[in-house]
């Protein structure tokens, strides 16, 4: 799980369409699988691929962040060609996320702390082991098996 974070983060002066273009293969998914999760054109996805397209409104960049498991501020950082923080992860609420599916884009802001449906303090690490997440693919920590959501 580590190896993959690491291998997510977009290399220096890499174009939008090479970094999905990597991660999109390196999770062994065609352009149609890809487009399909992430709720985008198919057409679109192409065009983003071979660099015609070298910006993202927040619905495609929340889907494709969604759909490659990756942190949104990975895909806006190799848009605006600017650093990200090594430390990036994602946030949820755990009273208001729904396992699988993906996080509210109001928590996926950097400056995000609270919730902004019910005011619980977002988590981006798991409550029992501390590991930062980074994939809500899954319900429980990958280090410990602890549930990410917490039992109402």
């Amino acid at each position: 799980m580590y190896i993959f974070w690491i291998m997510s983060l977009p290399y220096p002066q890499e174009s939008l369409g090479e970094y999905i273009r990597r991660l999109r293969t390196g999770c062994g998914m065609s352009q149609l699988e890809l487009a399909t999760k992430a709720d985008v054109h198919i057409q679109s996805l192409g065009k983003i691929e071979r660099g015609k397209t070298t910006k993202l409104n927040q619905k495609t960049m929340r889907g494709l962040a969604y759909a490659l498991q990756i942190p949104s501020e990975y895909l806006d950082s190799v848009v605006k060609q600017i650093p990200i923080q090594d430390n990036a992860v994602i946030k949820f609420c755990p009273c208001c996320w729904s396992p699988g599916s993906p996080p509210e884009a109001m928590w996926t802001h950097i400056r995000s702390q609270y919730c902004f449906l019910c005011g619980t303090k977002l988590r981006n690490n798991c409550a029992n082991c501390h590991e930062p997440i980074t994939s809500l693919k899954f319900r429980f920590c990958p280090y410990c098996g602890s549930p990410y959501k917490t039992q109402i």
